[in-house]
């Protein structure tokens, strides 16, 4: 396994890591994507743990806070061999103060988190959400109290519009509070809206991706064809509308080209799908989830080997869109090459 730095900080994070969103499968959204219980989840722990992935992903919405009893119970004997990262900031209950990244809503979150988890400390604690209500300063001053008490290591945003980011990593630097270290992001083949502009201050401002979904939001596994139906079992018959969108054409025409590269280097779909995104400036670490062992093996597959130029062309080619404004009357390979080499993402 190869580890990276996240960020421009000092923590050492493997290429993969594994999201435990599979665990517990409570309510409608988290049932579709998987119920894998302690027994089930202690034996991916293992087997992550066994190829080298080290961090392991969650959040207070999963499964209603059922995905961190999971994974803590499934932890409980390696916690000081892993890295765990957990988010707050999204409605959890119909409360006033049960959303958002107000004083009262964090310390309440991290307490309850770290009470689930059943551990004293939270490796990386990101913020699932802008909370557009809450002033800056108060979000920025309560993560510097949970840095300080220990109960927090470092901090990270989630789903952050660039502008918002750059006021907060500007608000830290002057007050001498911890920085974002981390952006946990939408990126895949099928989505690649993250390029044009959080990449680039991702690069500049030393905050590393860590990408969520990178199968398109169970897209391109394999299983979904062009001219087919949906396979039995996929979750997007149920949770289709909750993810990011995919124009057909576009998931099609990529499937195309996984397909041709599956074939040329023995490969599954999903592992070139990974394996693409490991290459690309910024990436930290690639969050992968599975709702069996077979799954998850399949995904671990994706590193220790390296598309060769063409495929990757290739790649970049199929799942091309123009860029929105501002960006588009410049080309997409100068906007790369004043990227490299990447400051964010090189290997440790």
């Amino acid at each position: 396994m190869e580890y990276r730095r996240l960020g421009r900080s000092g923590l050492q994070v493997p290429v993969l890591s594994f999201g435990a969103g599979t665990f517990a499968g409570r309510g409608e959204l988290f049932g579709a994507w998987g119920s894998v219980d302690v027994a089930g989840a202690r034996r991916m722990v293992d087997r992550c743990l066994d190829a080298g992935v080290t961090l392991f992903d969650t959040a207070d919405v999963y499964s209603d806070g059922g995905s961190e009893e999971v994974l803590g119970a499934a932890l409980r004997q390696r916690r000081d061999e892993v890295l765990i990262s957990t988010k707050a900031g999204l409605p959890t209950g119909p409360g006033p103060n049960d959303a958002g990244a107000g004083r009262l809503h964090l310390v309440r979150a991290v307490e309850d988190a770290l009470r689930r988890l059943g551990t004293d400390r939270i490796d990386l604690f990101q913020l699932h959400a802008y909370d557009a209500g809450t002033p800056p300063e108060e979000v920025l001053a309560t993560l510097d109290v949970l840095v300080r008490s220990g109960k927090v290591r470092y901090t990270g945003v989630s789903n952050h519009p660039g502008r918002r980011l750059v006021r907060t990593l500007d608000l830290a630097d002057r007050h001498g509070w911890p920085r974002p270290v981390a952006h946990q992001v939408y990126y895949s083949l099928v989505g690649r809206d993250y390029e044009w502009d959080l990449m680039p201050l991702g690069h500049e401002e030393g905050v590393g991706a860590l990408v969520w979904s990178p199968l398109g939001w169970g897209r391109l596994t394999g299983r979904v064809r062009r001219g087919a139906p949906l396979p039995a079992g996929s979750r997007l018959h149920t949770t289709a509308e909750a993810g990011p969108p995919v124009p057909d054409d576009l998931l099609f025409d990529v499937v195309d080209v996984l397909d041709a590269i599956a074939a040329e280097t023995g490969r599954t779909v999903p592992q070139i799908a990974l394996n693409w995104l490991t290459t690309r400036p910024t990436v930290s670490s690639v969050i992968v989830g599975a709702r069996d062992l077979a799954q998850l093996e399949d995904n671990l597959g994706a590193v220790g080997w390296r598309l060769d130029d063409d495929q990757v062309a290739r790649l970049d080619a199929a799942s091309h869109r123009p860029a929105p404004y501002p960006y588009f009357p410049y080309e997409r390979q100068e906007a790369f090459a004043r990227l490299a080499p990447p400051l964010v993402g090189t290997p440790a």
